[in-house]
């Protein structure tokens, strides 16, 4: 058997051939420490800033700061909403070693209810255990005195202040302040919306009703912030820098606080509104709708015990002042005599013969005077004076509800005043467009007799009611109403007062000193309809009664209140002004179901009157008679 020679190995080509291999795993291994360095380089040098960021976002946290919230003040300085502390009882979990026992030993100096128990459970369940949890809110000054006390004794456990909004003048002013409370989800995303997300991370509440809401952006102020360091669990190490938040503006009102605990007081048990105006700049001194209820009672959140106590029949929760719509009555017969002046349907020394009644020629139907027997030869003067019916039925249908209604437009009836509240309706100004709106109906002549007297569909709020007569007893100057005069912020001042509105332009300009002077008349003149009530005072009023039927009354019947149900009762409306020469104020007061203006509506009338000028004597003095 023949045995085979061995190969030669041939070494020169196996190493050309490792050397090969060598080259390529070099080439190799080097573009890899080539990606290597370039992806460090990558997030060492350039991406360094975007790294940083995410790490100090690990180790650093912004804590957002409320802001106090603006203090409101009357036109004097008397504080009207503050904020007061509120006391809370909080506790760390982990730093009680015992808690059901801790608990169980707190009962015997705070009254801790069963829910409020389950719900501090809950709650750290749903938590990290070194963060604090309240156990109770609103601690009385008694609970947070028993718990200093014997503090020592309950590790863990702590009394946390923070700020609430209080109204210490409580339901006086309920309706021209509002209130504050929780702020909700729907209000939270109108806010992020409005991009005003990030100023409310860390407020609890926010303005629901009157100047709280109106002026919510100057009350709030600018959140701050707190930048803290962190460990991987989210606690807290040390605060790294604080950004103080910038509390609200400071905010002045037109309101007297005295004048409106006058309104309160004169109102007692009656439902109704009164509305007390600066003559000169449209400021409203009073604002104040009867019954009311107390706002502190919505700050914290409201029981639905109470809550179901205001909804009854009296209705505490409207705003009558500018919600209330109720038929002006003869409240709106000077202006409607102007506008019989200026169309020259009546001259000043013009009469009519008043029998008691008005009749349509060829209509049975009559509509009927308060004074049954009629108030004979009836001029401007008399008719505006003793309130005549018949006069200004007479006049309305000869005006024709066209007239009427552009005219009483430029006083503002059927629109909004532009108070600087939300809470407002523009009530009714019939016209004939209107009717044909609302009940797809024309208008007929007759429907246009009983707005003569500011009765049948015409309905206005007090606020309108009183707007419209500044605006005559300032002879067309249109100085919309507003209750609030100034905003501060330390050491800047804001003046805010709404803008006038176009001017009520007559024809004849004296045709607005024949409607005042008619106006003084029912207050001078022993036959006026407001005489009584004004009788002895030591300034020199000027106003009109009115009276609105809310039930009609069959032909050849007459009205008798005890034999209608209290609701179906007139409503007594007066409207005033004073002193008649260079007019200071304008009232206008709405009473529900209690009668006649000249009764019930003047003296109320009186008395806020008679504080006013007490606390402005220099008013009085100016125009005293000689």
């Amino acid at each position: 058997m023949r045995k085979h020679r061995p190969t030669i190995r041939d070494h020169s080509a196996e190493a050309n051939l490792f050397a090969r291999r060598a080259f390529v795993g070099f080439v190799f291994v080097t573009i890899l420490v080539a990606v290597l360095l370039s992806n460090l380089y990558t997030i060492q040098v350039d991406d360094h800033q975007d790294y940083q960021t995410r790490s100090n976002d690990n180790r650093i946290k912004v804590i957002p700061i409320a802001p106090n919230r603006g203090l409101i003040y009357d036109r004097n300085g008397v504080l009207l909403a503050e904020n007061k502390p509120v006391y809370n009882l909080e506790v760390i979990p982990e730093e009680v070693d015992d808690l059901d026992a801790s608990l169980s030993a707190l009962t015997q100096f705070i009254d801790i209810s069963d829910q409020q128990k389950s719900d501090f459970i809950d709650d750290i369940k749903h938590n990290r255990r070194f963060k604090s949890q309240v156990l109770k809110a609103r601690l009385t000054e008694l609970e947070v005195a028993r718990f200093s006390v014997n503090q020592h004794k309950f590790p863990g456990f702590s009394i946390e202040a923070r700020l609430a909004r209080y109204y210490p003048y409580a339901d006086t002013l309920t309706h021209a302040l509002g209130y504050v409370a929780k702020l909700n989800k729907k209000e939270l995303a109108k806010l992020e919306s409005e991009d005003q997300g990030t100023n409310y991370r860390a407020t609890h509440d926010i303005g629901k009703l009157g100047i709280e809401k109106y002026y919510e952006q100057l009350l709030h102020g600018q959140v701050g912030s707190q930048r803290v360091e962190v460990n991987n669990r989210g606690r807290v190490i040390r605060t790294l820098s604080m950004t103080p938040p910038q509390p609200g503006h400071d905010l002045v009102l037109t309101l007297d606080i005295g004048l409106q605990q006058i309104a309160q007081h004169a109102f007692k048990d009656m439902r109704g509104a009164v509305v007390v105006m600066d003559a000169k700049d449209g400021g409203v001194l009073a604002l104040y709708s009867n019954p009311s209820y107390d706002p502190n009672l919505f700050v914290h959140g409201i029981s639905s015990k109470n809550y179901k106590a205001l909804l009854n029949p009296d209705r505490p929760l409207i705003n009558r002042t500018t919600q209330g719509r109720y038929a002006p009555a003869s409240t709106v017969k000077p202006h409607l005599a102007i506008l019989a002046l200026e169309e020259g349907l009546v001259t000043e020394h013009t009469t009519i013969w008043d029998p008691g009644f008005f009749q349509i020629p060829n209509v049975d139907h009559k509509w009927r005077d308060w004074k049954r027997w009629g108030h004979g030869h009836v001029d401007v003067y008399k008719a505006i004076e003793e309130s005549c019916d018949t006069y200004f039925y007479d006049t309305a249908y000869r005006l024709g509800i066209t007239k009427i209604s552009d005219f009483m437009a430029q006083f503002g009836f059927g629109d909004l005043t532009g108070i600087d509240i939300h809470e407002e309706t523009t009530a009714i100004l019939p016209s004939k467009e209107w009717k044909e709106a609302r009940f797809k109906e024309s208008w007929w002549r007759g429907d246009t007799i009983s707005v003569g007297i500011g009765q049948g569909y015409w309905t206005a709020t007090p606020m309108q009611i009183a707007n419209a007569l500044n605006i005559l007893v300032n002879k067309g100057i249109n100085r919309p109403p507003h209750l609030v005069q100034v905003a501060k912020q330390e050491n800047q001042v804001v003046q805010i007062n709404n803008e006038e509105k176009p001017p009520v332009i007559l024809k004849d300009p004296n045709h607005w000193q024949i409607a005042l002077d008619a106006m003084h008349n029912t207050v001078t003149k022993v036959t006026g309809t407001a005489h009584k009530a004004f009788r002895g005072v030591s300034y020199d009023p000027a106003g009109k009664t009115g009276t609105a039927q809310l039930v009609s009354i069959a032909q050849g019947e007459r009205y008798d209140a005890k034999s209608l149900k209290e609701r179906h009762r007139d409503n007594a409306i007066y409207v005033g002004f004073a002193p008649y020469d260079d007019p200071q104020i304008v009232v206008s007061i709405v009473v529900e179901n209690t009668g006649g203006g000249s009764t019930v509506g003047a003296p109320i009338a009186r008395q806020l009157m008679d504080y006013y000028f007490s606390a402005n004597p220099i008013n009085i003095a100016q125009n005293e008679a000689p």
